[in-house]
């Protein structure tokens, strides 16, 4: 799916002259304004003249990374999307991610269609009002954008087949989804069997640890959320 940026401002952070130029000379393609910056303390004068949309910006900089960066803008700004491109994929980095609502994670090196994926989310995330923060517990939550499953702090791992499970129950939480639905998605090619379901659901139960998913007899599976 593709969205009409025509209208939108983003900020890119980088401190690669070339990197940056390069990512520059595609936004400004499909954006209406691209704004761009050389570090973080830069970045933040930026920001506060201009209000971007969106920002771009790279983890490892000069004098103030991204993170951190990030953090000083989430302290007045909860809303607007930041999208951060980096060359690490560590645990750490994901809950950073989690704990700051950042959108994205771009792995390195950046790409046009890197970009354009990660700009289609943040779109979507600016239609909506709804946190990407999904709440079974205080200590237990999924987040819808980086579709990751937290509990205590720390990152349960989920195999292909649990994240579209949880995804799509977490999503339509206020109702029940149907079997159909659940087929349709994750079983779209071989058809699904009942064991399979079970199996599957089992499964996220106990990562979840908590009977969280009920059985709605003879439709489907509804998420029960704080």
């Amino acid at each position: 799916m593709s969205y009409d940026f025509s209208n939108i401002t983003i900020l890119y952070v980088e401190d690669e002259a070339l990197i940056r130029q390069n990512a520059v000379e595609y936004l400004e393609r499909i954006c209406a304004k691209v704004l761009e910056a050389e570090d973080g303390h830069q970045s933040i004068k930026i920001y506060e003249k201009n209000k971007p949309d969106i920002i771009i910006t790279d983890i490892k900089m000069p004098k103030l990374n991204g993170l951190e960066m990030a953090k000083k803008i989430r302290q007045i700004d909860k809303k607007t999307p930041i999208i951060i491109a980096t060359a690490h994929t560590e645990t750490h980095y994901l809950l950073d991610a989690v704990e700051l609502q950042l959108i994205k994670y771009i792995v390195k090196p950046i790409t046009a269609v890197k970009l354009k994926e990660a700009l289609n989310l943040a779109y979507e995330y600016l239609q909506t009002d709804e946190s990407n923060i999904k709440k079974f517990t205080q200590n237990c939550f999924y987040d819808t954008l980086n579709k990751t499953l937290l509990i205590d702090n720390k990152i349960v791992k989920l195999t292909k087949n649990e994240i579209l499970l949880l995804d799509l129950l977490v999503k339509n939480h206020q109702r029940v989804v149907t079997y159909t639905e659940l087929e349709n998605l994750i079983w779209y090619e071989e058809g699904m069997s009942i064991d399979a379901l079970r199996s599957l659901i089992r499964s996220v139960r106990k990562k979840l640890q908590g009977n969280f998913i009920e059985n709605v007899s003879g439709i489907g599976y509804r998420c029960n959320m704080m």
